[in-house]
């Protein structure tokens, strides 16, 4: 499962689950514009680039 897999998995998670995602990972996707987060290659990239920045 990729970074977009797990993002858009939590994102569409019911209310009462107790899913979670990596605090860095969200934060990689919400600062791409509202269309690059349906873009499967854009959020890979940005949780790629952050995890390389993280390091």
């Amino acid at each position: 499962m990729d970074a977009f897999d797990r993002f858009w998995q939590w994102a569409d998670k019911p209310l009462d689950s107790l899913l979670t995602i990596e605090a860095e990972l969200h934060r990689a996707v919400m600062e791409l514009a509202p269309e690059e987060r349906l873009i499967r290659e854009s959020v890979n990239r940005a949780a790629a680039k952050n995890e390389r920045e993280n390091c």
